[in-house]
């Protein structure tokens, strides 16, 4: 069984890794969406507070993350 949630991005960071050959260390924070379409208000219904902090290395997986933009997130156990 796995668990749907709705995320927004509140925040996009760069800064350097220590280790200067891995280049950047790319940071995204995530809460629940709260409003703005029905489905939102559902999801919000649901998970009215959360947060989510990643961080990651990959310059590719760190761009793939637009502020502003709401992003599905499906937990599953593994």
């Amino acid at each position: 069984m796995s668990v749907r949630a709705k995320f927004k991005v509140i925040s996009t960071t760069q800064r350097k890794h220590w280790d200067i050959q891995k280049g950047n260390i790319h940071e995204i924070q995530l809460e629940p969406v709260t409003s703005g379409s029905t489905e939102n208000e559902s999801f919000y219904a649901a998970t009215p507070h959360g947060a989510i902090n990643l961080q990651t290395v990959n310059e590719e997986a760190g761009a793939q993350f637009e502020l502003g933009a709401e992003y599905y997130i499906d937990f599953t156990k593994a």
